[in-house]
């Protein structure tokens, strides 16, 4: 991968137009790490991150945590804590379509975080949810097992891996 400062995924689109899907991504830059790419896991909770710091907890081998939170703004389903134990466990990052919180101390963990926003409010840990199930939102198909590439010019999804 190149540097977190370089645009890669435009890189991508042109080299594999037949192998990325894209998207208009409502999603912002939140961890300190701008550029990131892996093999996709995925979590669909509502309101409820244990399973996100179930998931975290593990070795991520480099991989992608695509979260499913149903779009909530009500409560935070990643923090500080869980991105720097992500980082520890060698996840890439964490794609959140929901909400974040912490953001200050996010920016500084050399760690992806994109969600749609951010709440103080966190929200539960008991577990609930599901894993490694097929998430759908922003128009676009998430697979435990395909790829994605985030950077600052946006998001793509791949089902082989291209770096």
């Amino acid at each position: 991968m190149t540097d977190a400062n370089t645009a890669f995924t435009s890189d991508l689109a042109d080299r594999f137009p037949g192998h990325v899907q894209g998207f208009e991504s409502p999603f912002t830059h939140y961890g300190g790490r701008r550029a990131f790419h892996g093999m996709i896991e995925t979590v669909r909770c509502l309101e409820d991150a244990g399973l996100i710091r179930s998931c975290l907890a593990e070795p991520g081998r480099g991989r992608v945590l695509v979260v499913d939170a149903g779009g909530c703004r009500r409560v935070a389903v990643l923090g500080d804590k869980m991105a720097a134990l992500g980082l520890g466990n060698g996840w890439a990052g964490v794609l959140v379509n929901g909400a974040i919180r912490d953001c200050e101390a996010l920016g500084r963990i050399d760690f992806g975080v994109l969600a749609l926003g951010a709440v103080p409010i966190r929200g539960g840990l008991n577990g609930a949810g599901e894993r490694g199930v097929e998430l759908a939102f922003a128009g676009i198909a998430f697979r435990s097992g395909d790829y994605v590439y985030a950077d600052a010019d946006g998001i793509l999804i791949s089902d082989v891996g291209l770096m």
